[in-house]
């Protein structure tokens, strides 16, 4: 074989040097697609009653003194390798979205959030709609609760249905955080709004109700756009004493591993070794599913369904 000459080196280098970047590339683009990327789909933030810029509304349920605040969150999440996170926009607040706002102006592109509006406001759509103005692309879900007698949704009107259909068109998802009695109620706008992401939070509160009540949120199921939602775990030491883990067994099932979500783990306490000491008991509960699938569960699924994009 001859020896190569220096114009022969020259004139094959580039085509050397392209093939070794593309394979480099290749080599970057299986390694990211087997790294699982953790997304926690289920926080809250609060300035805490110090910080006068964002005080609680008037008509909010609860309001915490301590701070949970999205540098804390940051730096939870930097330590405990979590990729994304979904602030959920707490109800001391109620449609005041400000502190919501400032989270996602800090969190950058690591965090998005969900909004809060009433379906008896006659100004919610307006106000929906310049939210989602000012947080472009931030906004992934509207929030609404159904666990107290006197701060029920009005079901079956039509100002609800008008929520349900204003948020629908602005791309956004429906969120549901309630007792499993109330599920009824939502089942006919599930089915009516059948292209619009419907988010089940905490399990559906399978131990907020009976076996026959939860039942009606697992048959959900059915329902190919609504995606449940692990979070808020009880411990089995707390009231009412019940495992967690054979719920769970039974929504992933249902479900399936394509429509489970995971979230929590984060609060005013939180350190970065609470933070993933709380993931590591999610993988342990799914224990039993197949890797690639809890891969999905425990943020490949948020990443899609919330649109995050690369870090």
């Amino acid at each position: 074989m001859k020896p190569i000459t220096r114009r022969q080196f020259s004139q094959l280098a580039p085509i050397v040097s392209a093939l070794t970047v593309r394979g480099l590339n290749e080599r970057q683009a299986i390694a990211s697609e087997l790294q699982p990327v953790y997304v926690d789909t289920h926080l809250h933030c609060f300035a805490g009653t110090s910080d006068t810029r964002f005080p609680y509304h008037p008509q909010g349920p609860y309001r915490p003194d301590e701070q949970a605040t999205p540098e804390h969150l940051l730096q939870c999440m930097g330590g405990a390798d979590v990729s994304y996170a979904v602030v959920v926009h707490a109800e001391p607040y109620q449609d005041d979205h400000r502190y919501l706002e400032h989270c996602l102006q800090v969190g950058g592109s690591r965090l998005k959030g969900t909004c809060l509006f009433f379906a008896n406001d006659p100004k919610f759509p307006i106000a929906m709609r310049t939210l989602l103005q000012r947080c472009s692309g931030k906004i992934v879900a509207a929030r609404i609760h159904a666990y107290v007698q006197d701060r029920l949704p009005p079901f079956g009107t039509p100002e609800l249905k008008s929520l349900w259909r204003t948020a629908s068109e602005l791309g956004l998802a429906m969120q549901l955080h309630f007792e499993p009695r109330y599920a009824p109620g939502f089942e006919p706008l599930i089915a009516e709004f059948s292209n619009t992401t419907v988010i089940i939070d905490h399990l559906g509160r399978p131990f907020q109700g009976t076996e026959a009540e939860h039942a009606v949120v697992v048959r959900w199921s059915r329902f190919k756009n609504t995606v449940m939602k692990i979070a808020s775990l009880p411990k089995k030491e707390q009231y009412p004493h019940r495992d967690i883990g054979p719920v769970i067994t039974e929504l992933v099932k249902a479900f399936g591993a394509e429509r489970i979500i995971t979230g929590g783990g984060f609060d005013h306490v939180a350190t970065p070794e609470s933070y993933r000491a709380y993931r590591e008991r999610l993988v342990g509960l799914l224990a039993n599913v197949d890797e690639s699938k809890r891969a999905k569960i425990l943020g490949g699924n948020a990443v899609k369904l919330f649109g995050f994009g690369d870090l």
